[in-house]
């Protein structure tokens, strides 16, 4: 492999005629757009994120707007987008931002990384394309490229061969004209890992980079990169009691802040169906086909029971009618079966 100046400057030039140029938090050293886009795009695809991004920009157009919102307000605007302790991260970030830098993010990627939510690689992000520091990324589509490229075939299960990584990807991070070189660069390798070295038959041909890259040479780029270690998927049933009163408001409980749905508001959730029954203290009600809801790492099969009450079903919660739905921190599948088919009959 050639010179890192030489890698750095075919990414950056690549960038500039072929990269990414056109997404709603491109064109900007903003950080708080900056920050706000990279905690959104963590696990999710771009598609998805353009619009929760222009939505939460309409609603907090500043740091400092989103840390005077409540938890439940951001929890409402994020529903759906799922992995809601970004969310819980996000709003905590934007109230350190404030109370400890005065409302203005930091420019320095050490100072960024004791925020909430932030890691290492997050903040070398702001810290590069808002800042042009000469940090090094490291998110997933980055750890493709740079283990492609250098035929890194150490598995980045074991905490010190992904240290060894970072050490490569902050050799050959651009030396010269970093004021426009490092945003570029850092632009760059995302849009590289997103469009064209992807997970399966990458375009190798369309590669800046392709007469450099180890694993194109030996005609085996889907062998990098190397993780052995793989979290085992779980499975997990609930029970949801969608108890609603005859004027059509549903009883809901705010979720503990630790498990599943930490935080968010939701149907009395009961481990067996048992527990639900007699929990409700009647057995007149309609059960709903069970689903499954799909976590990162765990199934969720959910079984609604449907019931018509006059009271209360116990527990600490409230009513909520219809017009309160969408200013509540609701799961996916919570608000799903909230807009499903009315109940027969009269409480």
């Amino acid at each position: 492999m050639t010179g890192s100046g030489s890698f750095a400057a075919r990414i950056v030039r690549w960038q500039r005629s072929h990269g990414r140029n056109d997404l709603p938090w491109q064109g900007t050293r903003d950080p708080y757009r900056v920050w706000l886009s990279e905690v959104m795009l963590q696990q999710t695809q771009v598609a998805t994120v353009r619009e929760y991004y222009a939505r939460f920009l309409r609603r907090y157009p500043d740091v400092s707007a989103l840390a005077t919102a409540s938890e439940d307000e951001v929890f409402a605007l994020w529903s759906g987008l799922g992995y809601y302790s970004r969310a819980r991260n996000l709003h905590r970030c934007a109230r350190e931002v404030v109370a400890r830098f005065g409302g203005t993010f930091p420019g320095d990627a050490a100072a960024l990384e004791t925020l909430p939510g932030i890691g290492r690689s997050t903040a070398a992000a702001i810290a590069s394309l808002c800042f042009a520091a000469r940090e090094a990324i490291l998110d997933g589509n980055v750890k493709r490229v740079l283990t492609r490229v250098l035929g890194f075939d150490a598995d980045l299960a074991v905490a010190a061969n992904e240290r060894a990584l970072w050490a490569r990807a902050v050799e050959l991070l651009p030396k010269r004209d970093l004021g426009e070189a490092m945003p570029r660069y850092t632009q760059g390798l995302m849009d590289l890992g997103a469009t064209v070295c992807v997970p399966r038959k990458p375009a190798c041909l369309l590669c800046p980079v392709q007469s450099m890259c180890v694993a194109q040479r030996e005609a085996r780029p889907e062998a990098f990169p190397v993780k052995t270690r793989k979290l085992k998927r779980t499975a997990q049933s609930l029970w949801l009691l969608h108890a609603r009163r005859g004027d059509g408001a549903v009883w809901l409980q705010k979720r503990a802040s630790e498990g599943v749905w930490a935080g968010l508001y939701c149907m009395p959730v009961f481990d067996d169906r048992g527990s639900l029954f007699e929990a409700l203290g009647t057995t007149d009600v309609q059960e709903g086909p069970p689903f499954v809801h799909v976590l990162t790492h765990k199934d969720l099969h959910l079984h609604p029971v449907h019931a018509l009450v006059r009271k209360a079903p116990g527990g600490e919660g409230a009513w909520f009618g219809a017009e309160a739905w969408p200013e509540l921190g609701l799961p996916a599948p919570i608000r799903k079966l909230l807009l499903s088919t009315p109940l027969r009959g009269d409480a």
